[in-house]
């Protein structure tokens, strides 16, 4: 039974990873540069969520707190890429890489500033309550996480399997130049991608704000380990990512439990390595060469 109660715990971890970790798989698929502002954008999110469902300035409900938060970091996206990265394009991805660390740095200082150092965290209609399955007991809020991720991960996949928007991001992540040629306005689509990583932020923010306490710092260990999740699924691949994400919040909480102190914290980059090593593009990676 201990055994499960740290599996259910792992898998609702291993969802927000996962669903951080798409963030990575996004903008790398349409771009192929790397955010590694992405885990900053959840604790944005997160700390969104909390002003908008519990505190006096608009005390919202649970969900529509959730789809406001989600549509403002959405929108920060979205003119994050248009007015910032768009400039950028075409140089090393080194310049992007160091950029996008620029500002998380800068998204710190302006969450620390807005809302201190202290942590918070979100009071929901099921805080405190369990479900219970004989032995088994599962917090609502582990429950709601990951009926969210499946949720979402649904949508997606029919957002990107049934629209024609859906088709296009598809069709730029594979050949910018061929699906320029064929008419689709690449760089607002870039933009679009950039919105989409910022919902999935913000939604994967609010859930860990349900979930644990909330501080300035915590986005940069999230990306980090969510970082880690992409790699190991793959970066070119969605299903990788959520995959990589449940892998990383299984092996945690384990390796905490039954291995001695502290490797808990680096289980997750000692399996990215091992996957590095054994695969290096990743377990769903998806091989192809370029033609020069």
């Amino acid at each position: 039974m201990d055994v499960l109660q740290l599996l259910v715990s792992g898998i609702a971890n291993g969802c927000i990873y996962g669903l951080l970790a798409l963030g990575f798989v996004l903008i790398y698929k349409a771009s192929e540069a790397v955010n590694f502002a992405q885990g900053d954008m959840l604790m944005l999110g997160a700390f969104l969520g909390i002003t908008f469902i519990n505190t006096g300035y608009a005390d919202m409900p649970f969900l529509l707190g959730l789809v406001c938060a989600a549509l403002v970091l959405g929108v920060f996206g979205y003119l994050l890429e248009r007015f910032v990265l768009r400039g950028i394009f075409g140089q090393p991805q080194f310049a992007m890489v160091i950029l996008t660390i620029a500002l998380g740095f800068l998204m710190r200082f302006f969450a620390g500033t807005v809302w201190g150092h202290n942590p918070m965290s979100l009071e929901t209609p099921f805080t405190g309550q369990v479900l219970r399955f004989g032995g088994l007991i599962i917090p609502m809020v582990d429950a709601v996480i990951i009926g969210a991720t499946v949720l979402l991960t649904t949508v997606l996949y029919f957002f990107f399997a049934r629209t024609r928007l859906g088709v296009a991001m598809q069709a730029s992540s594979q050949n910018q130049m061929a699906a320029y040629y064929m008419g689709i306005p690449v760089k607002r689509v870039n933009a679009i991608v950039w919105a989409l990583a910022g919902v999935v932020a913000a939604i994967a923010g609010v859930l860990f704000a349900a979930k644990g306490a909330v501080e300035p710092s915590v986005g940069l260990l999230f990306g980090i380990k969510a970082f880690a999740a992409a790699v190991i699924g793959g970066l070119g691949s969605l299903p990788g990512a959520l995959v990589g994400g449940l892998l990383v919040g299984i092996v945690e909480p384990f390796a905490g439990r039954y291995l001695p102190s502290g490797f808990g914290q680096v289980a997750p980059y000692v399996l990215m390595l091992a996957v590095l090593i054994l695969r290096p593009g990743g377990l769903f990676a998806q091989v192809s060469q370029k033609k020069v």
